[in-house]
């Protein structure tokens, strides 16, 4: 049985994005950049597809900060310094930190809770992170589609049995990848 990947990138393709950005979302916009280069997918569905996944993601954190905020964060007493530092800028600017936040290590999961906690108007989190998520779409997937112009020429010349392997090997990483984010972010939940 033969699978043709690039079928089903092309099929399910912006699914995926859109499901991946709502978890984690770098390496997904950055991949779907390169299946733009690759002619896969349109470039702008891969930007509309991965910014309504981060806009998705950030209003569920968002909201469950709004909710759940104080019980979630009192659990961070190691970071107890870099919360009160965020709930700072979040007060002095808070339009600099919900569309920064994307960009910032270590809080791509816990900024939007910490904005949430914090009780700045859901309307405005919610403009905020639409910008935010539009520059951080377009910025990633433009990266991925500027790889591609040097990943491509190399798949390119790889045989065709030898390409599949690599995407095997790459989704293999992938979710490993995956799946170690996942158990740091819930051992540091859990903390």
């Amino acid at each position: 049985m033969h699978i043709d990947i690039n079928g089903l990138i092309s099929q399910y393709g912006y699914l995926a994005l859109l499901i991946g950005c709502i978890a984690e979302g770098e390496t997904f916009t950055l991949l779907g950049g390169v299946a733009a280069h690759e002619g896969l997918l349109r470039f702008s569905g891969v930007v509309i597809a991965a910014m309504l996944g981060g806009i998705v993601g950030d209003q569920i954190l968002f909201y469950v900060g709004r909710r759940f905020g104080t019980r979630i964060l009192r659990r961070f007493k190691k970071q107890e310094d870099r919360l009160v530092r965020a709930n700072r800028l979040i007060r002095r600017k808070p339009s600099l930190f919900v569309i920064g936040v994307r960009f910032m290590y270590g809080f791509r999961i816990i900024g939007p809770i910490i904005i949430g906690a914090s009780h700045l108007r859901p309307m405005k989190f919610f403009l905020l992170n639409v910008l935010g998520a539009f520059i951080w779409s377009l910025i990633f997937v433009s990266l991925g589609y500027f790889a591609g112009e040097m990943i491509t020429p190399w798949l390119h010349k790889l045989d065709q049995h030898l390409k599949h392997l690599l995407w095997l090997i790459a989704a293999i990483v992938f979710a490993w990848v995956v799946r170690f984010f996942f158990r740091r972010w819930n051992h540091k939940r859990t903390d």
